[in-house]
């Protein structure tokens, strides 16, 4: 196996724990690349659920979406943080990703927020199926970005071992703060 980039180990993570008909999350839609992945990865027997709080970033995961015909979603104009205004608690989750940082070629002062990042990772934990993954690409070499990189590996590392599993892949001879994933599978 070669060594896969960082999207693409994201998705392989995805891919290995997400089964045909389940509903998943995109956390954060920004262009629409995930949501189209997961839209995929679900099949027409799944649900997509998207957020994102740029309406801009909702109309392009829209767009592409809809260019490849896809239709098992549900885009929401919102910050994960407010999931449960959209999913039950009583629901089970396939699993979910988040992009953290900013929306590519757009406000680079709009940024995800630790507090809220942390929010909706502790609503999607007790709903996540068993062996389901929350994967996070942690995008952190912007403003604030140190901070919600900082914050999100102190609650990352109190997670209970006993519950949940939690991986940190990334690259070392990167310049310029690369980006890395953390993923999270219930047990």
């Amino acid at each position: 196996m070669l060594i896969k980039g960082i999207i693409q180990y994201a998705h392989h993570l995805l891919e290995e724990s997400v089964t045909e008909g389940e509903v998943v999350i995109d956390a954060t839609c920004g262009n629409g690349n995930d949501t189209l992945f997961l839209s995929h990865l679900v099949g027409n027997t799944g649900r997509v659920i998207g957020f994102d709080i740029q309406k801009e970033a909702i109309e392009a995961t829209g767009d592409l979406l809809k260019k490849h015909h896809r239709t098992n979603m549900t885009l929401v104009h919102d910050s994960h943080a407010h999931m449960y205004k959209y999913v039950s608690s009583q629901s089970t989750i396939g699993g979910a990703i988040f992009n953290l940082g900013y929306l590519p070629r757009s406000d680079k002062k709009i940024i995800t927020q630790p507090e809220s990042t942390i929010e909706a990772i502790d609503k999607i934990l007790p709903i996540l199926k068993a062996k389901g993954m929350v994967v996070l690409v942690v995008y952190h070499g912007h403003e604030g970005g140190k901070d919600e990189k900082q914050e999100l590996l102190r609650y990352i590392m109190q997670l209970d071992q006993k519950n949940y599993s939690v991986l940190r892949y990334g690259f070392i001879n990167q310049k310029n703060n690369p980006p890395f994933i953390l993923a999270v599978q219930k047990k």
